[in-house]
């Protein structure tokens, strides 16, 4: 028998209007069709999809994807059963983010002195390889959880751009929190990188979720974790810290599904 749970709790993502889907291929679904959004589908036995050309990891019928900050106007469904391909065409709700103007800035908060670029690439590329290798089976449970209390002081998809040059947009959730607040894995999964001084970041965590979903857990004081743990649901893995390139103690907390950065926020129910 085919799990029920996933859908019905599964990281309280609002229900999906069954029509959108043919019900001889689909079961059920939930999510957001939205940049920063993640869907679930439970699919009927037998059925794979493909995401804008792309296969999705399916598990006991389950599958899960998402899309980033930017993406188009429209996605994609390729369903495939019994040879037979049928393709479902869906809108992308428009989003609008948060983007500031800020001029006068000194170039040395702009850009990383040139003494520092060496460690910076070699750190991206230890980030890039303990994201790389999702297990192909889901390892979360029935829902996500916020990682702690506290006030939101950035949001996800906000951006700035200093004396006219563009930055990178932010894609997590800042919380601020008191130096030592317990920090809590948002659902079960595998840690995969745990770091406590990277440039950027300070304390780092990466858990795995499987089926390409991971979560990010950055500028910890201290990391209770190591990779390769197991880790449950609300099980504290670090402290609130203000260590990298932070102006206060808070937690920036990320999603990814694969190489799209989904919107934590979206993830969740209730206020945190």
């Amino acid at each position: 028998m085919i799990p029920t749970f996933f859908l019905t709790g599964l990281l309280s993502l609002a229900p999906l209007e069954q029509q959108s889907f043919p019900d001889t291929l689909v079961e059920s679904a939930a999510g957001h069709f939205k940049p920063g959004g993640m869907v679930a589908l439970q699919l009927k036995p037998g059925v794979s999809v493909k995401v804008d050309n792309r296969p999705v990891s399916i598990d006991k019928g389950l599958a899960v994807f998402g899309y980033g900050r930017d993406a188009g106007k429209e996605t994609t469904l390729k369903f495939s059963i019994d040879g037979q391909d049928y393709a479902v065409i869906r809108p992308l709700e428009k989003r609008d983010y948060n983007i500031q103007y800020v001029e006068g800035v000194a170039q040395k908060y702009v850009s990383p002195p040139e003494t520092v670029l060496k460690r910076i690439r070699l750190e991206g590329q230890q980030k890039k390889q303990a994201r790389r290798d999702s297990a192909p089976k889901a390892l979360f449970g029935k829902k996500f959880y916020w990682p702690l209390k506290g006030r939101i002081t950035g949001v996800y998809g906000s951006q700035r751009y200093f004396n006219g040059e563009a930055r990178r947009p932010h894609y997590g959730i800042d919380i601020a929190a008191p130096a030592g607040t317990p920090v809590m894995a948002m659902t079960s999964g595998t840690v995969t990188l745990a770091e406590q001084s990277m440039y950027y970041e300070g304390g780092l965590v990466f858990i795995d979720h499987g089926m390409g979903l991971l979560s990010a857990y950055l500028h910890l004081s201290q990391i209770n974790v190591k990779s390769g743990d197991r880790v449950n649901a609300q099980q504290i893995i670090g402290r609130v810290g203000s260590a990298g390139r932070s102006t206060g103690p808070h937690l920036d907390w990320r999603v990814y599904w694969r190489d799209q950065r989904l919107d934590p926020a979206l993830l969740v129910s209730g206020e945190n």
